[in-house]
């Protein structure tokens, strides 16, 4: 679910949008809470989410059921940022009602500039479907992460006439805006007394690099392992390239340019058969490349997004520390955070970027179902490196002890992903039954599958990796 979804279902008539409402998937921008639901509980959410990048709250709808909100309690609701929250979350909300009369109140909450808390003092903070309640550590440090203004809000000295028209107008289609001013107004693209932001300049500008130099993506392809120095650099010729123009044009222009040049290996395809693909999955490398362009630091000045290509792993560094949410060296425990709020929401409008928090869970997914090692993040004292090695996750010794048979059913449980039977697994591998019982048996030993059933004759056993 993308935020422009909810845009374009209150576009609706309001009978025909509290359906669809009531219906729509939530999560990291949407969430829905029934009528009854007390002033006070309802600042969680509001916090929550402008702790995040905003959203919207639906008061009055509960279990796919349209409740409506007693006319007594509107007015409660509505006031709920300023009796429970602070500071103050902004947020402005308006009624819909069905034929019948039943009323829903739609909150819009805008990102906040500062940390919010309720007004018991707990902080929230959007994570997907959930408003989650973080501890003394974890609000100390989006304290300190929050401590002003995210920068991608803070005006530039530029007017929206000169943004790209062709941009601009494709993604005010998009989401249903009737003037460019409304649609940059709607994604908090211009500041309150109307300036545009420098969100607004990166995501649609047609060369933003006049005021920000730094501000593209670097891809570099190397001959060797090393990058090496002087006369011995492995730098291929020709393959040092920067990428300008606006977020989206340099992510498009830097993927075509990195699907190009990654080297590629013979591997087992869903297929059953050995066919070429690059040594690391096109969506991992894609994921890595989205993830430190919209969150890299665009207040740093004279550093860019790097993403360097070698024979055996490709480096994505970005300027800009992980928040202090994040611990890079328990990278799946990473909390959702966008150091550019306003440039994620549009990004994921426009389907570059999907619901956070899940990125990196995707990658480390990925890369382990075709058996290569987990990916590593490392933190300098101003960058964030992602390495995506093509080194096989078994120890080399292991892997050389292992017959033929038994490394192409490791090969298929990972492109599976999921548990599979012994006769599956023959099958897929294309090895008689008898052969794979025994290969799955040996493999078992070593550690490196897992069998699950109540007996050896249990039909319904199954093998899967660890």
């Amino acid at each position: 679910m993308y935020p422009g979804d909810v845009e374009r279902v209150l576009a609706l008539p309001p009978s025909d949008a509290i359906e669809r409402l009531a219906r729509l998937q939530e999560g990291q921008w949407f969430e829905r809470k029934a009528g009854r639901i007390s002033a006070r509980d309802l600042a969680v959410p509001l916090v929550a989410l402008a702790n995040a990048e905003g959203g919207y709250v639906v008061v009055g709808i509960h279990d796919g059921s349209v409740e409506g909100v007693a006319e007594t309690h509107r007015n409660a609701l509505r006031q709920a940022a300023q009796d429970f929250t602070a500071p103050v979350v902004r947020s402005t909300a308006f009624e819909l009602a069905t034929t019948d009369g039943r009323v829903v109140i739609v909150l819009r909450v805008d990102p906040g500039e500062h940390v919010h808390e309720t007004s018991k003092g707990e902080v929230y903070l959007r994570v997907g479907d959930e408003s989650r309640k973080l501890g003394y550590t974890q609000r100390r440090e989006l304290e300190f992460d929050r401590g002003s203004a995210p920068f991608d809000g803070t005006p530039v000295d530029v007017a929206v006439k000169d943004l790209d028209r062709g941009q601009v107008s494709s993604y005010q289609e998009s989401i249903g805006s009737e003037t460019p001013a409304g649609m940059l107004s709607a994604r908090d693209l211009l500041t309150r007394d109307g300036r545009l932001t420098v969100a607004g300049w990166l995501l649609f500008a047609e060369r933003p690099q006049t005021l920000f130099p730094s501000a593209v993506v670097r891809v570099l392809q190397y001959a060797g392992i090393d990058r090496g120095t002087g006369a011995n650099m492995s730098l291929l010729e020709g393959r040092d390239v920067r990428f300008e123009g606006s977020i989206p044009v340099q992510i498009t222009r830097a993927a075509a340019a990195i699907e190009q040049w990654a080297p590629k290996v013979q591997a087992l395809a869903p297929s059953g058969h050995f066919e070429a693909r690059p040594i690391i999955p096109r969506d991992v490398w894609l994921e890595g490349l989205v993830n430190a362009v919209l969150h890299r630091s665009y207040s740093i000045a004279g550093d860019h997004v790097r993403v360097e290509i070698f024979p055996n792993r490709i480096e994505i560094e970005n300027p800009g520390r992980f928040p202090g949410l994040a611990d890079p060296s328990r990278p799946l425990a990473i909390s959702r955070y966008a150091r550019n709020p306003r440039i994620v929401r549009v990004c994921s409008d426009l389907g570059i970027a999907r619901e956070l928090g899940e990125g990196i869970k995707r990658i480390f997914t990925q890369m382990r179902s075709l058996g290569l090692t987990d990916p590593i993040y490392s933190q300098g004292t101003g960058s964030v490196r992602l390495v995506l090695s093509s080194a096989d996750a078994l120890d080399e010794d292991v892997r050389a002890s292992l017959p033929k048979a038994a490394r192409r059913i490791l090969d298929v449980l990972r492109l599976e992903g999921r548990p599979l039977s012994t006769g599956q697994v023959a099958e897929l591998a294309g090895v008689a039954r008898p052969t794979a019982s025994r290969h799955l048996q040996s493999l078992r030993a070593l550690g490196l599958v897992t069998w699950d059933g109540q007996s050896p004759r249990d039909p319904r056993a199954s093998w899967s990796l660890p």
